[in-house]
């Protein structure tokens, strides 16, 4: 038989936000004789359909032509996957902690430090069903936490997130990790009280904004905004496609952060450097200038606002005494009161555009929603909607289905595969709690909040409640069953998640995951899930912008090891569950729904919205359908042009219908909110949080942290692909060989500490400290230092106070969330000091630490924790 060197092509899909949503497709070679991944490639559209069949699309402008281009401009991270699918860190077998005993002592406070033994499936999966059981027979189903949500690879059968949800409904109930709006906390919270734009607070209606910028802008603000970077887990290189594209119109790129991110070192005309989360002092005197040299819209805010006057009054210093001028903003920014004035002036003279990526200190903390108002109230000041002015965003172009948040050229069809997906469900008996407040509720019950704390709910719900956990007579949380183990690494106060999972109350934890990674080692139970080439499936790329595409995923290779889908794992649970009978009867049955794999299939495909002629094997044969671009796409309106040109027959949704400067809403249900009133202002400190240099705690913390989304992971995956860690700015290579997540310090903050590039350092703050690698460079501006979030953990000292060696600075985050009523999580932009350490000093003091199963090429492997091999099954 003759080798087939190519190998055989299978599609699949490699975005990385999880959910079963639109995902980057790719085409993947596999050598089915050996059973291998031989390499990973970008798909194309045009394999079996034509140009004409798509109706590409071409936006022409100022003479020069943009094409969508007929493969996927597919990123590095999803190129590398098989790396990630090989990695040393891949979980084996089924493990259990060796000192937890179900039947005796369950020492919750050695968790993060005990070994593992390895154990079968039969009797992992018995364990758990008993667990479950227990707990219902001594507490009630919310004394199980599950938490299914975050980031991960994009499956919709075998669902990488929620499975466990389809089951414990079914058994009852359980508690829910309340999905946060985590890269919109700001907007969410903010924005949407002047605007009114649901689902996220950004701009909802953003069709042809890509056209009308081209035909019509004269800049384009890149605010916090990283396109060379965060759009690359979900749809690919297009937003950096169109930065070229916007160079090559002539069209400025002004980029405002405190760091010369990846975009911003290719395309940027102009850096405006800010310190972190205090862009709201900035904006306050942008329109103080506007306002004092009135070159605002003011015909344009009679018509289109309510409210304005008292925006005026506090810009002014009306309310406070303290006008809002660029010299009061230049000592708390660090922006020169010049810059403010030009970038002022050049603003209200040319058309001037927004743009987002989500994430970063401007919109994850403390008091986000301030700057989210606020650059709101700047649009509405110069007539946000005239042509070349709208905000919008490089990525989630079609984000919970909707048509209107695609600024490119749009397909005549977003398919859902929502009817086949066997992941998250809310349950139908489920109670929650937010997921910025989950260690509070297992530590320290009961909590209170506001809101059912999840994106896409509408404005109305941020005044719904207070909602109290646990329910009056309900239990406390009693066991965590997680397929998100990340929290720690991602979210606000992870050394407080670390004591709240070794809480003395937690008398179980579940783990289903494919790696060796942060959460999973507090697991008591840890069972091997795999990655998608190791399943067949169905999936969607609707985030290329390009054409949305239905494609058929076969299986690619064989389970690795002895793991199961997250599907799998759950239905091993479920029949374990069955021997109790009662409501546990024919549980296994009901869990799968009734069907087999390639029926749940068959049901996305016949659910998609793909044409009636094209049938299932057909589709299987080909491997994917696109759809192609709707032939009226020039007629729709750009961005909010139709509020623009007639706002009592267009109006938002707002109570009035126009932009709000001040919230009657949140005025009449939260009167005495101090952090987030009804009018958009600066504030200096709250009961939560004092993250301002120039206060008190700013003496002993002197630096503002950077934590971006981080351009070498999506999150926290990806942090064990070698080919990245060769990369000299993925990785700093300490004198002890440990590969340290970088630290960028400016020049003149370097010179002032004595640090060189090399250096590893302490980056910290009451609330503990995490180790790095010093970069010296001016790509960061002095006061502030940077670290991007969602390294792996590898934790020296555990719980508030602890050291992490692997650079996790969400451990040290606040625990405080956005502010008093707005329950965000607050994840960069705070205060930290750093200094150097000697880290073979702290190798001779934390010996076990430092001497863990190590690979400088993947980091921490499986082999660290496991103890006890066993024989297997």
């Amino acid at each position: 038989m003759t080798k087939n060197v190519k190998g055989t092509p299978i599609v699949k899909g490699l975005g990385f936000d999880s959910f079963g949503l639109g995902a980057n497709a790719c085409t993947v070679d596999i050598d089915e004789e050996q059973d291998k991944i031989l390499r990973i490639r970008p798909f194309h559209f045009d394999e079996h359909q034509t140009p004409e069949e798509l109706n590409a699309w071409r936006i022409e402008a100022r003479g020069k032509t943009f094409e969508p281009g007929f493969k996927t401009l597919i990123s590095p991270l999803s190129l590398c996957y098989k790396k990630r699918v090989y990695s040393k860190n891949r979980i084996p077998y089924p493990m259990k902690r060796v000192d937890w005993d179900p039947e005796g002592e369950r020492h919750p406070e050695t968790r993060g430090t005990s070994g593992y033994e390895r154990i079968s499936w039969d009797e992992a999966a018995q364990i758990v069903a008993s667990e479950i059981k227990r707990m219902h027979d001594e507490y009630s189903p919310e004394a199980i936490l599950c938490e299914i949500d975050g980031h991960g690879e994009t499956k919709v059968v075998h669902a990488a997130h929620g499975c466990i949800t389809q089951l414990l409904d079914l058994c009852g109930g359980f508690t829910l990790q309340a999905r946060q709006p985590d890269s919109w906390e700001g907007w969410y919270w903010g924005a949407k009280h002047v605007w009114g734009m649901d689902p996220l607070g950004q701009q909802n209606q953003q069709n042809n904004v890509i056209k009308d910028i081209s035909e019509h802008g004269d800049a384009v603000l890149f605010w916090g905004c990283d396109p060379e970077t965060t759009p690359l887990g979900w749809g690919g290189y297009m937003a950096s496609r169109l930065c070229y594209w916007f160079t090559e119109l002539g069209i400025k790129q002004i980029h405002i952060s405190p760091d010369v991110n990846y975009t911003n070192a290719v395309h940027a005309d102009k850096w405006i450097p800010v310190l972190p989360n205090t862009d709201a002092a900035l904006q306050l005197a942008i329109a103080y200038t506007w306002i004092k040299e009135g070159t605002y819209d003011a015909a344009y805010l009679d018509t289109h606002a309510v409210g304005f006057e008292n925006f005026r009054h506090y810009v002014m210093g009306g309310e406070d005494g303290v006008p809002k001028t660029p010299k009061w903003a230049e000592a708390i920014c660090g922006v020169p009161s010049y810059t403010i004035k030009a970038l002022a002036r050049y603003w209200a003279a040319h058309a001037v555009s927004i743009a987002h990526c989500n994430g970063g200190s401007f919109i994850r903390s403390c008091f986000a929603h301030e700057p989210a108002r606020l650059e709101v109230a700047l649009l509405g000041m110069q007539g946000v909607g005239k042509p070349g002015a709208n905000q919008f965003k490089f990525m989630e172009w079609t984000l919970f289905g909707i048509p209107t948040l695609d600024p490119l050229p749009p397909s005549v069809h977003i398919p859902s595969l929502g009817a086949a997906y066997r992941g998250y469900v809310t349950g139908t008996k489920a109670s929650f709690i937010p997921k910025t407040m989950i260690p509070e509720a297992i530590m320290n019950p009961p909590v209170q909040w506001y809101g059912h704390i999840a994106a896409g709910f509408p404005r109305e719900d941020q005044f719904d409640g207070p909602y109290t956990f646990p329910p009056e007579g309900g239990s406390r949380i009693h066991m965590v069953w997680s397929d998100s183990p990340c929290w720690e690494t991602c979210w606000n106060g992870g050394f407080k998640m670390q004591d709240a999972l070794r809480h003395e109350s937690i008398e179980c934890v579940v783990v289903q995951h494919p790696w060796m990674e942060n959460d999973t080692l507090f697991a008591d139970i840890i069972l091997p899930s795999n990655t998608k080439f190791e399943t067949e499936d169905i999936g969607t790329d609707c985030d290329s912008g390009q054409w949305n595409v239905v494609f058929y995923e076969r299986q690619a290779i064989q389970p690795i090891g002895e793991s199961k889908s997250d599907k799998e794992v759950v239905a091993e649970v479920a029949r374990a569950l069955e021997q109790y009978g009662g409501i546990y009867e024919g549980m296994l049955d009901k869990y799968l729904g009734g069907k087999t794999d390639d029926e749940w299939i068959k049901v996305g495909f016949e659910t998609s919205g793909v044409p009636e002629d094209l049938t299932f094997e057909e589709f299987k044969e080909k491997q994917y359908y696109a759809f192609p671009t709707r032939e009226d796409w020039k007629d729709i309106p750009a961005g909010i042009r139709q509020f623009h040109d007639d706002p009592e027959r267009h109006p938002l949704r707002t109570p009035s219908g126009k932009l709000e400067y001040y919230s009657t809403t949140l005025s009449h249900y939260f009167p005495d909110d101090r952090e987030r009133g009804p009018i958009p202002h600066w504030v200096d400190e709250g009961a939560g949080h004092q993250e301002r240099q120039y206060l008190e705690r700013g003496r002993k913390y002197p630096f503002l942290l950077v934590s971006n989304h981080p351009h070498f992971r999506v999150h926290a995956q990806h942090d064990d692909v070698t080919w990245f860690r060769e990369i000299e700015t993925c990785k700093v290579t300490g004198p002890d060989g440990y590969k340290y997540e970088p630290v960028w310090v400016n020049p003149i903050d370097a010179g002032k500490l004595g640090l060189s590039t090399g250096d590893v350092v302490k980056v910290y703050n009451e609330r503990g400290a995490v180790l790095g690698g010093v970069i010296v460079t001016e790509r960061i501006m002095p006061g502030a230092v940077y670290q991007d979030h969602g390294a792996r953990c590898d934790t020296i000292v555990l719980g508030e106070g602890g050291l992490d060696r692997g650079g996790a600075n969400n451990l040290i985050a606040p625990t405080a969330t956005t502010s008093k009523n707005a329950h965000g999580e607050v994840t960069s932009g705070f205060l930290v000091n750093i200094e150097k350490v000697d880290v073979l000093a702290l190798a001779a003091q934390y010996p076990e630490a430092f001497g863990r199963d190590y690979d400088p090429g993947c980091g921490l492997v499986a082999t660290a924790r496991v103890v006890d091999e066993g024989e297997g099954e």
